[in-house]
C-alpha cells in the first residue's frame, strides 16, 4: 500500500514582463492598456510635480503625456525600459510649455505626500519637534531645486528622485553618458549652495 503523495505547490503566479505587457497593449488588448495606464500615470505626475512644483500645472502636463504616450505606443519599441520614454516625454512638454509661456517658475514645492517626493522616512516615533524640523528642511530642499536651472533640476530629479541610471538618464535626455555624470555633479553642487542659501535667508527672517 503506497501512502497519499504531497500535492505539488502551488506555482506563483508573477506580473508579465514589462515588454510582454507593451506588445499586448499595442495589439489593443484592454487589461494591458489599464496596467500601462495604471503604471505610468503616477510616474508622469510626480516627475512633472518634481520639475515644476505645482500640482495643477503638473497634472495637466501629466494628463497630455499620457495622451502623446499612448498616441505613439505602436511605434514603441518594446524591448526597450518604458519609464525613460515616458520621463523623456514629460520633460519635453513642459520644456514646450515653458517656451510658450516664456515664464521661469520659481514657487517652492510644498510636498504634498513623502512617498511622491522619496524622502527617507522619519525614525519610528518621532517627537512633534523632530517632524516639524523634518519638514522644514524638506520644504526647504524643494525650494532649491527650484532655483536650479532645468538643465540641472532634470538630471538631479532624475537621478536622486526617479533613481534612473546614468544609462537611463542618458536616454531620457538624449546627451552623453558622461554629460550626464558632470551635469550631475555640478547640478548637486548648485543645490548645496540654494540650501545654505535658504537657511541663511530663513535665519535673517527668525533674528527680524
Amino acid at each position: 500500500m503506497t501512502g497519499s503523495r504531497p500535492a505539488p505547490p502551488v506555482a506563483a503566479v508573477s506580473a508579465p514582463p514589462e515588454s510582454q505587457t507593451v506588445l499586448l497593449a499595442q495589439q489593443g488588448e484592454p487589461e494591458a492598456l489599464d496596467e500601462l495606464a495604471r503604471s505610468c500615470r503616477k510616474q508622469a505626475y510626480v516627475f512633472a510635480l518634481q520639475l515644476i512644483g505645482n500640482p495643477d500645472d503638473a497634472l495637466d502636463v501629466a494628463q497630455d503625456a499620457m495622451i502623446r504616450f499612448f498616441r505613439s505606443l505602436d511605434r514603441f519599441d518594446a524591448s526597450r525600459p518604458v519609464r525613460p520614454w515616458l520621463l523623456r516625454i514629460v520633460r519635453n512638454l513642459i520644456r514646450d510649455r515653458a517656451r510658450r509661456l516664456r515664464v521661469r517658475r520659481t514657487e517652492s514645492l510644498e510636498p504634498a505626500r513623502d512617498d511622491a517626493l522619496r524622502i527617507e522616512p522619519t525614525d519610528p516615533g518621532p517627537s512633534p519637534e523632530a517632524t516639524a524640523s523634518k519638514r522644514q528642511l524638506q520644504a526647504l530642499v524643494w525650494a532649491s531645486v527650484q532655483e536650479l536651472s532645468p538643465r540641472y533640476r532634470e538630471v538631479l530629479v532624475l537621478r536622486d528622485y526617479q533613481d534612473l541610471t546614468y544609462a537611463e538618464i542618458a536616454e531620457t535626455l538624449k546627451i552623453p553618458r558622461g554629460t550626464v555624470m558632470s551635469r550631475l555633479h555640478r547640478a548637486r553642487r548648485l543645490l548645496r549652495e540654494a540650501v545654505r542659501r535658504q537657511q541663511h535667508n530663513t535665519g535673517e527672517v527668525r533674528d527680524d
